[in-house]
């Protein structure tokens, strides 16, 4: 036999569902607003003695009302927010499998597709969607099951809120831990995400892809386009993650593309040029955004993502020697309509003039004395120093060091490089820069 104490908690609850049945809207609200202050925290077996063991019937009840209701977004805060208390709550696994039994991973993924709901509310879903997702793999599985990783992906690229957006990160690494049958999915959502307009986006799916790249162990193809082409992106951290991200990829497969398409992308085609020069200026109608044209910008960025690889590796410098990098640099230094690609051009190039001597002899041949002696004296200034015509015979350069040459120059490396060090002594040691060390 029951106790009277146990009675009387039975009889509470069923007057307290009775009471939920038959309010409206006002009153549930309030319901909520009360059961979440008082119940922040609480582990299961805390939320069964609350509710005297039938703390699952007002978790079907919440759910069943936010399946009807989302849509409109009526008091929909406080019901993602109650749900999660029950979800989120130590030993109480039970209640997130209750919610998957009845939709409740397809709901959440609804509501971030629904421009009518706040975003605040579309984090909340996210917060609900982490705390299944770190359940276990199982879990994973599921919301990856209900298309979830392109729902996720989409509501990232389209999501004004900064801090949303990294929420949405979060999820997105849980979804690529520990979910082999679903992780390639996870990093080609995220390589499509790169493609988006929303920086922060770029950012995020930038730095995850370097986690999840470690994970997958084979590089994707598609991923050299992608993370080349967000080199044209006007914001330093989004090109920082992108360089990162391309620093990591010299340990895969992918690593010639790479290094080609960085090559090819100091030198703009003039077809792809005229016509974003023709677009801007329909655009903007001002002549002034030809300092931002994105394949300039993304010049630039090749130019110095180069160097950063030069730097770090002389393996990595003598492939892009063959690829006749020499040419490209000294093509972007001749850029008069983008002082950055001048700049970061001639920083890299600086770099492998100091560190091959077959380098210096070409790149000397190719300026001429004068051009030659200011480019040592102060490459990264040299654009402010020189003049057009200066600028047209770096833009118009033929260098084109034969592979010979090079092979020479790498096999005599020992023997070179002492040699390039001391005929690259500057007579007047205060004006003129030592050779760099990588």
């Amino acid at each position: 036999m029951t106790s009277v104490k146990e009675q009387a908690a039975v009889s509470r609850l069923i007057s307290f569902l009775q009471e939920w049945d038959s309010s409206g809207k006002v009153t549930r609200s309030h319901i909520l607003e009360n059961f979440i202050l008082a119940n922040q925290g609480k582990t299961g077996p805390e939320l069964e003695m609350e509710f005297s063991q039938g703390a699952s019937l007002f978790l079907a009840r919440i759910t069943a009302w936010l399946r009807l209701t989302y849509m409109y977004g009526t008091c929909l805060n406080q019901q993602l927010k109650s749900i999660g208390i029950f979800l989120s709550a130590a030993n109480g696994q039970r209640y997130i499998i209750e919610f998957l039994e009845i939709g409740g991973v397809l709901t959440l993924l609804e509501i971030l597709g629904l421009k009518q709901l706040k975003e605040e509310e579309k984090k909340e879903s996210i917060k609900l969607l982490q705390i299944i997702a770190s359940s276990g793999r199982k879990f994973k599985e599921i919301i990856c099951e209900s298309y979830g990783v392109r729902s996720v992906a989409e509501f990232l690229a389209t999501s004004k809120s900064e801090e949303t957006q990294e929420q949405v990160q979060i999820l997105l690494d849980a979804l690529g831990h520990g979910n082999p049958k679903y992780q390639m999915q996870v990093y080609k959502g995220l390589i499509a995400l790169l493609k988006c307009t929303s920086p922060k986006a770029q950012q995020l799916s930038l730095q995850t892809l370097r986690t999840i790249q470690t994970i997958v162990g084979k590089a994707h193809p598609s991923i050299v386009g992608s993370v080349l082409g967000v080199l044209r992106s006007l914001h330093l951290e989004v090109q920082y993650e992108a360089i990162q991200l391309i620093k990591d990829l010299m340990a895969y497969d992918v690593q010639p593309a790479v290094l080609q398409g960085l090559v090819a992308l100091l030198k703009p085609s003039r077809q792809e040029t005229a016509r974003m020069q023709a677009k801007i200026f329909e655009e903007a109608g001002t002549l002034h955004v030809m300092a931002s044209l994105p394949v300039y910008i993304q010049q630039a960025a090749a130019a110095k993502a180069i160097g950063i690889l030069a730097q770090d590796s002389r393996e990595l410098a003598e492939e892009l020697l063959f690829l006749n990098v020499v040419h490209g640099l000294m093509c972007a230094m001749g850029n008069k309509d983008h002082t950055n690609s001048q700049r970061q051009a001639s920083i890299t190039l600086e770099f492998f003039v100091q560190n091959f001597i077959v380098v210096e002899n070409h790149v000397k041949a190719a300026m001429g004395e004068k051009l030659f002696e200011l480019f040592m004296q102060d490459a990264t200034n040299l654009y402010l120093n020189m003049d057009a015509v200066q600028a047209d015979i770096l833009a118009s350069n033929i260098v084109n060091i034969p592979a010979d040459f090079l092979a020479r120059a790498k096999m005599d490396w020992p023997e070179r490089e002492s040699s390039s060090k001391e005929e690259l002594q500057p007579e007047d040691n205060d004006t003129s820069p030592k050779p760099a060390t990588s």
